[in-house]
C-alpha cells in the first residue's frame, strides 16, 4: 500500500497543476474564517454573521463540513487530470510495462483519493477547532466533540466523490470532457427528480425515495443544508407561522449507499481498465 502511494505521490509531485489547485483548495477553506468578518449594518441596527451561532460548537461541524464540501470540485478536477495524464504521458502503460498489475493501478488511484479526503478531513477538523475556540460561546469538552459524525459524513461524501472523478477519468480519459461529463450527470440526475416530483409521482415522496439511490443525491444528502438550524431563521419562520421538520443528521443508509456507489466506480475503473486495449 505505502508502495502505490509513493508511486502517486511522486506523480502527484512533479504535477504543478495539481499542486496549485491542491493549495487553492486548502487556502479557500481557511477563508471560512473570513465568514466571521461580515457585518451587516441596517440603520442602526449591526448584524455580524459570528453572532449567529454559525461557529458554536457542535453546530460548526456540521456548518464547515458543508460549506468545505462545496468546493470538492477543486480536487475533482486533480483527480480527473491525474488520471487524463495517465493516457497523455503514457506513464499507465510504462507503469504496466514496469511490472504494475491493472489491478494495483486502481488501488494506488483509489489509495491516493483515500489520501486527499483524509488530509481534508483534518484540514476542516483543525479549522473548525480554532474557530470554534475562539467564537464559540460553548467550550465544555463534551459539546466540542458532539456531533463529529458530519465529519466521517464529509470523509465518505469526498471519498465517494473522488471514486466517481476517478471512474469518470479512467471512462473518458480526458480531464475536460471528464468534469463535463459529471455536469451533465448532476442535470439527468436533477431533471429524474424533477419528472418524479412533479409529473410521476406528485404529492407523494416517492421521487425523494428513489433519488436517494442516485449517486451525486446520496452524497449531498450526507451532510444536509445547515442554515435552516439557525436560530434566526427558526424564529423569522416561527414568526410567519411556519417551522421546519427536517431531519440534520447524519443518516446510516446515506453512508451505506455512498459506500455502495465507491465500490462500484472503483470496480468499474478496474473493468473498464482489464478490457481496455492500452
Amino acid at each position: 500500500m505505502l508502495r502505490l502511494f509513493s508511486i502517486e505521490f511522486q506523480k502527484l509531485r512533479l504535477s504543478r497543476s495539481a499542486k496549485v489547485i491542491s493549495i487553492a483548495y486548502f487556502i479557500l477553506i481557511t477563508f471560512i474564517a473570513l465568514i466571521a468578518s461580515i457585518e451587516f449594518n441596517f440603520g442602526n441596527v449591526n448584524f455580524r454573521v459570528a453572532d449567529q451561532g454559525i461557529f458554536n460548537f457542535p453546530f460548526i461541524w456540521h456548518f464547515n463540513t458543508y460549506i468545505a464540501a462545496i468546493l470538492k470540485i477543486f480536487l475533482a478536477i486533480v483527480i480527473v487530470s491525474m488520471m487524463s495524464n495517465e493516457y497523455s504521458y503514457r506513464t499507465l502503460k510504462q507503469n504496466l510495462i514496469d511490472g504494475l498489475s491493472k489491478k494495483e493501478f486502481v488501488l494506488s488511484k483509489f489509495v491516493t483519493v483515500m489520501g486527499f479526503a483524509l488530509i481534508s478531513t483534518v484540514f476542516v477538523f483543525v479549522v473548525s477547532v480554532i474557530l470554534g475556540l475562539s467564537f464559540s460561546d460553548y467550550t465544555e469538552f463534551g459539546i466540542i466533540f458532539s456531533d463529529m459524525e458530519y465529519l466521517l459524513a464529509y470523509f465518505l461524501k469526498l471519498v465517494g466523490f473522488f471514486s466517481f472523478c476517478l471512474f469518470l477519468g479512467v471512462l473518458v480519459k480526458r480531464s475536460a470532457f471528464a468534469i463535463g461529463f459529471l455536469v451533465i450527470w448532476w442535470i439527468v440526475e436533477s431533471i429524474a427528480y424533477g419528472v418524479m416530483k412533479w409529473r410521476l409521482f406528485k404529492d407523494t415522496d416517492v421521487a425523494d425515495t428513489i433519488s436517494q439511490f442516485f449517486p451525486l443525491s446520496a452524497m449531498g444528502n450526507l451532510i444536509k443544508e445547515p442554515f435552516s438550524r439557525l436560530g434566526a431563521v427558526q424564529s423569522a419562520a416561527t414568526q410567519l407561522g411556519e417551522s421546519f421538520t427536517k431531519s440534520y443528521d447524519v443518516q446510516w443508509l446515506d453512508g451505506l449507499i455512498v459506500i455502495v456507489w465507491t465500490a462500484l466506480f472503483i470496480y468499474g475503473a478496474y473493468f473498464i481498465l482489464r478490457k481496455r486495449d492500452l
